[in-house]
């Protein structure tokens, strides 16, 4: 079955130089594997990338100067999820757990919502039926299961 929902790897924001370079901010350690990104209903093919202050610099066929580069800024780039790399046993990718139903038990108190990363392992937003959100570790209050999530009742507000 292929996947495809879209992830986001990086967002351009702003134009590097005169010769179309464009600043990115990553969301990925690495977009060398993917060779073809989509954004702003076009592809762009990376021709090269190297680090740069505050993400990294690359260049993209299809970008021939700063205009261009510059009228791209904002520009999210993806690929479809079917495109990343597989995964070993325990991993994740954050867009697999986002709209899974979250349980307590039998009990279904919500929808996964958002993964956030502040630095000391991934949190999750879980929104209840009401709409109010709460937050919780993952790495301490959730068992992932292929379609849902089994939430520590210590954990729930």
């Amino acid at each position: 079955m292929t996947d495809n929902r879209t992830v986001t790897l990086a967002v351009i924001i702003g134009a590097h130089g005169v010769t179309g370079e464009v600043r990115l901010k990553l969301f990925s350690e690495d977009l060398k594997p993917y060779p073809s990104l989509q954004g702003g209903g076009r592809t762009f093919t990376l021709k090269t990338i190297r680090p740069g202050s505050n993400g990294a610099v690359a260049r993209f066929a299809e970008i021939a100067d700063r205009n261009a580069a510059e009228a791209l800024r904002g520009t999210e780039l993806t690929v479809p999820r079917s495109a990343l790399p597989p995964l070993e046993e325990g991993e994740y990718y954050h867009i697999d757990l986002i709209g899974l139903p979250c349980l307590v038990g039998a009990d279904a108190i919500g929808r996964a919502v958002l993964v956030e990363d502040f630095g000391a392992g991934d949190v999750l937003e879980i929104e209840k039926p009401d709409g109010k959100r709460f937050m919780v570790p993952i790495a301490k209050a959730v068992t992932i299961e292929p379609d849902r999530l089994l939430i520590d009742p210590e954990f729930v507000e």
